[in-house]
């Protein structure tokens, strides 16, 4: 037992106690100072470092998807190029804002330092092509043809060249198998830009500032599906940029498969065909002006006519979509948007308008028998035909006298239409309009489809125009003000019409309506709105919305997203009517026929050929030659601006693309061994089980040379001038088929 006395205990007890409160007290009060210097005497200072603490993105861009033609050849894929960039943000906390080395970095990739400078600078109203129209805080490329040896320098000298970077990256490849360019179908790439980030609808944007999204063709309809998703690693990092560790990581996920109904081959075919189509007649003259033709631009579309599928599609000029792929250089950018080259972005046949001709009879032809004319009446085919002291005169035929609507179109008879055209007119009444009129003339053109976009899956389709009375009061309230301060009564020509249009340019006119009844006037067309047309012919009365995408395939291959046809209306007549056509277009091509020369040894027993001729004239310019053309299998429109007849410009050409799909020499001896398609790609090409597909090898087209004396059936028949030495209309300017 202790021998401590329990009041002594208790004392010590006490005393540890305080001591203990004391500490703790202390160590309390400790706390609390520092917390008061951390948060109130220093706590602008940390709140600003810690403000530099934060979360850093990596962005890995995802692989765009391939566009494959129709067996599976790539159109447009990827590959690995050491590609050289600057970071715009580095260059400008540099004292000379960059300039130093950027001109360092010229001299190693043998370029000017003006246009190193220029590739990096961003891209407003005031600025030209090259720019950066993308992100300011991306890297921008510099080039994407870096040799092995510069991007080594680069990297081994990184103190000389602070914020530029020399890495192997996925770039877009337009491969041209065959030499098929593809370009305005294809389209090309660019970077995103921040006003398309901010503008993106239904929640976040879709984009990432490292993206690159499409801008014209298909790489534009089909962006969404083929530019995938990029990849995003998020660090945490320090106000110094240290990494303190990963938050979170976001794979990248590939685009999908694009597979297209064009076939490589075909494309090649038509490209080259078109091309040189153009270049022959630029050597031939004009008999009209006396100078050679200009044939300034062209283009050709092959359809499936069963389904709408697009098979090939070629516009000229054309340009290489690989100008795009790392920037575009200024040259380079002034050439495709310039007046001189002819603009040659601009897909002529989905955007390209022109005045029909006589391929526009096949409307005018139905449109006479909705009014109530029988096909296989007999109709009047005299040399011209009179109103008042004008005269409109036959173009690529002379006088047959009575014949059949057939008849009217195998000898693309005007005159006949003329007539027809004026008696609708006149039952519609005339300048003052019944108000039950019919314009059985306008509307059926409209239930062709003219007048409106067909639906293709390309961006940027023009509608054409049909001049029909409510167009004549739209646009003449449109250019009223204009035409009264331009026009003078007797003055010049141009002078003249302004004065005419002022006082009644509302007033659909007898004339406007007999030259309309033919293609010409103010009606306007586009290549792909003619292919649609006939093909709907062709196969019976279907129209269809024409189609380039077949199908999307996934990245692994297992999804597959079949791009159906799709109809988009029927022909406004009878299945006799299309019947009569079909025969009266059969006619053009034998004997007698304005085609028959260009298909002379056809075997139109094995491959029945239709087809329609059409010259169409433009006020100051050369005529437009437009050829329109199908089989069972397959639908062919070619148009030649500047280019004389359709016949004599664009035949031969015709003649060789279906030579080449059916394997036919000249003689029309068929060797399947040498055909391309003798009938329309139905399979979707042979996905493996790594969700790759087989790409089949395409050889260049390698054509056989063939003048026009060589070509069976001679020479192009002389066509009948009128009084004056000018085919088409005569008397007063008002019935030249002008352009507003």
């Amino acid at each position: 037992m202790s021998n401590i006395p329990e009041t002594g205990r208790t004392q010590r007890v006490q005393i540890r106690l305080i001591v203990i409160q004391v500490l703790v007290f202390s160590l309390l009060l400790t706390l609390g100072g520092r917390l008061w210097y951390l948060q109130i005497r220093n706590g602008d200072e940390y709140t600003a470092e810690a403000a530099g603490n934060g979360v850093q993105q990596v962005v890995q861009p995802a692989v765009r998807g391939s566009i494959l033609d129709a067996r599976g050849v790539p159109l447009a894929d990827n590959e690995t190029r050491l590609v050289v960039s600057a970071s715009r943000t580095e260059l400008l906390k540099m004292k000379d804002d960059g300039v130093g080395v950027l001109t360092r970095l010229a001299e190693v990739l043998d370029m000017k330092p003006k246009d190193v400078r220029d590739k990096v600078r961003l891209c407003d109203s005031k600025t030209p092509q090259p720019c950066w129209n993308g992100s300011p805080y991306q890297p921008i490329p510099v080039t994407d043809e870096a040799t092995t040896q510069q991007a080594l320098q680069i990297r081994e000298r990184a103190e000389d060249f602070p914020g530029i970077t020399a890495e192997p990256t996925a770039v877009r490849r337009y491969a041209a198998p065959g030499k098929a360019k593809t370009a305005q179908v294809l389209g090309y790439l660019s970077p995103v830009t921040d006003d398309e980030i901010k503008q993106a609808q239904d929640g976040p944007s879709p984009y990432l500032r490292s993206d690159q999204v499409g801008r014209s063709g298909i790489e534009r309809t089909y962006d969404k599906e083929l530019r995938g998703k990029a990849g995003v690693t998020r660090y945490e990092v320090d106000n110094l940029g240290r990494v303190m560790g990963e938050a979170e990581n976001d794979p990248a996920v590939a685009g999908s498969t694009l597979v297209t109904s064009l076939d490589a081959r075909v494309q090649a075919v038509a490209e080259y065909e078109l091309a040189a189509a153009m270049k022959r007649v630029r050597g031939e003259t004009d008999k009209i002006t006396g100078r050679k033709y200009e044939a300034d631009s062209g283009a050709v579309v092959v359809m499936e006519s069963k389904t709408g599928r697009v098979v090939a599609m070629a516009s000229q000029p054309d340009y290489d979509p690989n100008a795009w792929v790392g920037g575009i250089s200024g040259k380079e950018y002034a050439k495709l948007t310039s007046k001189k080259s002819n603009y040659p972005l601009l897909n002529r046949a989905i955007q390209g308008q022109a005045p029909a001709g006589s391929i526009f009879k096949v409307v005018s032809a139905s449109a006479a028998v909705r009014a109530g004319h029988d096909f296989n009446d007999l109709y009047q085919c005299s040399s011209s035909y009179s109103l008042g002291n004008q005269t409109f005169a036959n173009f690529e035929s002379q006088g047959h006298g009575p014949i059949t609507l057939g008849d009217a179109l195998k000898y693309s008879c005007n005159t006949v239409f003329y007539r027809l055209g004026h008696e609708e007119w006149v039952k519609d009444g005339g300048i003052k309009p019944k108000k039950d009129a019919k314009n059985w003339f306008y509307t059926t053109a409209r239930d062709f489809g003219l007048g409106s976009e067909t639906g293709i899956d390309l961006p940027n389709e023009v509608k054409g125009r049909i001049p029909d009375r409510q167009w004549k009061q739209d646009f003449w309230e449109a250019n009223k003000d204009a035409w009264c301060k331009e026009g003078k009564k007797g003055g010049t020509y141009v002078q003249q019409i302004a004065y005419e249009s002022c006082l009644e340019g509302n007033q659909l006119k007898a004339y406007d309506s007999i030259n309309y009844s033919i293609g010409q006037g103010d009606v306007l067309v586009t290549p792909i709105q003619m292919a649609t047309a006939y093909a709907a012919i062709s196969n019976g009365g279907t129209l269809h919305e024409p189609t380039v995408g077949k199908a999307v395939i996934s990245p692994d291959g297992k999804t597959v997203q079949e791009i159906k046809p799709k109809a988009s209306g029927k022909l406004p007549v009878s299945a006799q009517t299309i019947k009569d056509l079909d025969k009266g277009l059969r006619s053009v091509v034998e004997p007698g026929g304005t085609a028959a020369w260009r298909f002379g040894g056809w075997p139109q027993d094995k491959i029945p050929m239709r087809a329609k001729t059409g010259t169409a004239q433009v006020y100051g310019k050369q005529t437009t030659g437009w050829f329109a053309t199908y089989t069972d299998d397959y639908t062919i429109v070619m148009t030649i601006s500047q280019g004389g007849t359709g016949s004599g410009s664009s035949g031969p050409a015709v003649r060789k693309i279906y030579d080449a799909l059916y394997g036919l020499d000249s003689a029309g001896n068929q060797d399947l061994k040498r055909a391309l398609l003798p009938e329309p790609q139905k399979a979707l090409p042979k996905i493996q089980p790594d969700g790759s597909i087989h790409a089949p090898k395409v050889k260049p087209y390698d054509p056989t040379p063939v003048t026009p004396e060589e070509q069976p059936g001679g020479q192009e028949p002389q066509l009948p001038l009128p009084p004056g030495g000018q085919p088409g209309l005569t008397g007063s300017p008002a019935s030249t088929g002008r352009q507003p």
